[in-house]
């Protein structure tokens, strides 16, 4: 998506989810807009415009909405990413906003509630005459209820009649006219309180998922003329010098200029075992310094860090919805008016076969209490975000709710080799020239290999150990999935595999080896040949043994290595099947014919180093990027993100998905188990109005809580 026709909007106030899939609905129709997602999760409006329109048009529309929908929802433009500034709610900041939300207070709804109480215990405590006792019951249920009352008024003159408010008016209502005014009360009463304490476990869920998320630090200490001054982060500049001391979180990616320290990445790649870093290496914002103070040349700005980007993207992923999401909110659409339409059913039906219209009427307004789908809606939205939030604290990025789903559905999973089930840190571990000593071959080599950035090119380099002279390469070119040619000192330089010295006409070793072989030619002369040598990851074993484990039935390597290297390894680390010597685009026929020969409803998940796989990572259901953290290239064509670099980790986010599903199923079940169970008792007369309302509420309660569990992956 074009950025310039994206904007997104902050919903601040917004308490409510089937609020939210109502204004979500509307503002998809609105003229000029093509797409449009709220994730009641964030409160955050994502809006896809179109080319064509105006964006303040769109805004005045979507505030147009959320007045008539939600009065008391401020929109703001969204400035930051997930974070618990973002959350506030009932007029109640998460963080530091200077303008609190315009809603009504707190504190006045508490005095209307408890005065409404005070009177109802006098009504039904004291003896009163009839007409005083009614009155005094009226009084009551409007301070307890009114809000409710005025909200499902507004609502019904507006066409959006079947939602929460207007099934306890209905039934409230209905209970006083049948002459059930304690139990009218004593209902909203419950609902009241139950809406309460419901809006503060959507807000500490909300807020316990983005504290866990939000690992931006608050201040830089930037080095100035004058000293060490302590700035926000975004006032720091590429180039400029920051101290970042023990215990505090780094602000900003950049390099190590003075000292060394420990430094805990837990909160990017969930790897527990702190990292020493020394001058010249690379720091990303978001880790924390556990032991001895570094000066720090800043290399990107906040809004660019990785810290930002990793944020924007847990921000962007629980944007996309998952198909069990979508599922749940056309239900809810459907499954409330059909219920209301039982309602009435239940209650004219037996009336007209003769029996007492007041106590049907009475079960078929608890009925209607029992009806509206709260449960679900808040409770499956916010279940995702805390799964995404969960996989994110294990250093894994999952780009949104729908891969999460669909890592449930994995049958075969393709991994490339290099870097990914072996560690790419390339070894010249054997020279065999021809014609010329060691030394020159080397360098033929070294120089022929150093404008390129493969593992394979920067070990060759490392081990010339000479400094490269630039001006002596005066030609180069890159050929893919075959080597390199270049012109060094005026000769004609090949480097690369067999397939390059067959291209060239050139008669070369047949080597068998565990490694590498590249072959080089000088001149139109083969030269001889080097091999370099690759070892498998320490947990590579481990993971394709648990992803068996898991339930997959398929595991694939692919490489562009020798036939008798890919073999080895495959051997080593029980792989089923190895194709080897493939050219890039011959990766991505191989995945092709895996997806044309997959089962109905199940995934092919591709994982490679993030580096040189975008055209196999965008090409598979899901593409996984291993140790991509600082990879542009992986963030943007994979979707999902391995920030460890660790074959295991996507053992942690296949686990991390089936532990997310397993507590929405609970959620789903238990909600419309319980729901169901009180329709048919309070149809049979044996549950009270009382019952109805915790099967709402309470059960909603009950599911927001759950939802929560998913945060934190089972050991």
């Amino acid at each position: 998506m074009e950025t310039n026709r994206v904007f997104k909007l902050v919903l601040m106030g917004l308490n409510c989810a089937n609020c939210a899939n109502k204004i979500e609905t509307r503002i998809n129709h609105l003229e000029g807009v093509e797409e449009a997602t709220l994730n009641f999760s964030t409160n955050q409006l994502t809006v896809l415009i179109k080319d064509t329109v105006n964006k303040d048009e769109i805004v005045g529309g979507i505030k147009q909405i959320v007045k008539q929908l939600e009065p008391d929802v401020v929109v703001k433009e969204s400035e930051t990413a997930i974070g618990p500034h973002n959350m506030c709610h009932h007029g109640e900041c998460g963080g530091d906003h200077d303008e609190k939300v315009k809603t009504r207070s707190f504190f006045v709804e508490n005095i209307a509630l408890l005065l409404g109480v005070f009177i109802f215990i006098i009504a039904s405590l004291f003896a009163i005459e009839e007409p005083v006792k009614i009155a005094l019951y009226v009084v009551s249920y409007l301070l307890i209820g009114g809000e409710v009352l005025q909200t499902a008024l507004r609502n019904i003159f507006r066409g959006e009649i079947f939602d929460e408010n207007f099934l306890m008016m209905v039934a409230t209502v209905g209970a006083f006219a049948i002459g059930e005014y304690p139990e009218a009360i004593a209902v909203m009463l419950f609902y009241e309180i139950g809406e309460l304490f419901q809006g503060y476990a959507v807000n500490r869920s909300r807020k316990s998922i983005s504290s866990l998320l939000d690992i931006r630090a608050d201040h830089a200490n930037l080095v100035t003329k004058s000293g060490v001054k302590e700035v926000v982060p975004e006032a720091v500049l590429i180039g400029e010098w920051i101290v970042v001391k023990p215990g505090e979180r780094i602000p900003l990616d950049g390099e190590v200029i003075e000292g060394e320290c420990y430094l805990d990445t837990s909160a990017l790649t969930g790897e527990s075992v702190p990292r020493l870093v020394r001058v010249g290496d690379e720091v990303l914002a978001g880790c924390i310094n556990t032991n001895a103070l570094i000066t720090v040349r800043v290399t990107k700005v906040a809004g660019e860090s990785t810290v930002a980007r990793i944020l924007e993207l847990v921000e962007n992923a629980s944007s996309k919805k998952a198909e069990t999401e979508k599922f749940i909110t056309k239900f809810a659409r459907i499954y409330t008016p059909v219920v209301v339409g039982l309602a009435v059913l239940l209650a004219v039906v037996p009336t007209m076969m003769g029996a007492d219209f007041s106590t049907w009427l009475y079960r078929a307004l608890s009925f209607l209490v029992v009806s509206c789908p709260c449960a679900l809606v808040v409770s499956i939205p916010l279940g995702f975000f805390a799964g995404l939030g969960g996989a994110s604290k294990q250093g894994v990025l999952i780009k949104g709710g729908n891969y999460l789903e669909a890592l449930n559905h994995v049958e075969t999973v393709v991994f490339d080799k290099t870097g990914t089930l072996t560690a790419g840190v390339f070894k010249v571990t054997q020279m065999n020239p021809m014609g010329m000593d060691e030394t020159q071959f080397l360098e033929f080599a070294a120089y022929a290999e150093s404008q390129s950035t493969h593992p394979i090119a920067t070990s060759i380099v490392e081990a010339y150990r000479q400094v490269i002279d630039s001006t002596r390469i005066t030609a180069y070119e890159e050929i893919a999935g075959h080597g390199i040619k270049a012109t060094v000192d005026g000769k004609q330089v090949l480097i690369g595999n067999k397939k390059l010295m067959t291209q060239a006409h050139l008669e070369s070793e047949e080597v068998e080896t565990i490694g590498t072989v590249i072959h080089l030619a000088v001149n139109g002369v083969y030269a001889g040949y080097m091999v370099i040598s690759d070892e498998i990851k320490e947990n590579a074993k481990m993971a394709v043994t648990k992803l068996k484990q898991q339930g997959i039935k398929r595991i694939v390597m692919l490489t562009g290595d020798h036939v008798g290297v890919a073999n080895k390894v495959a051997e080593e680390l029980l792989v089923d099947e190895v194709y080897a010597e493939l050219l890039p685009d011959q990766k991505v026929e191989h995945v092709e014919a895996i997806l044309g020969h997959k089962s109905k409803d199940k995934h092919v998940v591709f994982v490679g180093d993030g580096m040189n796989d975008a055209p196999v990572l965008a090409r598979a259901d899901i593409g996984v990027a291993m140790g991509g953290i600082g990879s542009d290239a992986a963030i943007e064509a994979a979707d999902v993100v391995l920030m460890e670099d660790d074959p295991l980790a996507l053992c942690k986010a296949i686990e991390q998905a089936k532990q997310t599903r397993a507590i929405l199923y609970q959620n789903i079940i238990f909600a419309l188990g319980i729901k169901v169970l009180v329709m048919i008792l309070v149809a049979c007369g044996l549950a009270t109005m009382w019952a109805a309302v915790f099967a709402d509420v309470g059960v909603t309660l009950l599911a927001v809580i759950n939802s929560t569990r998913a945060l934190k992956l089972r050991k």
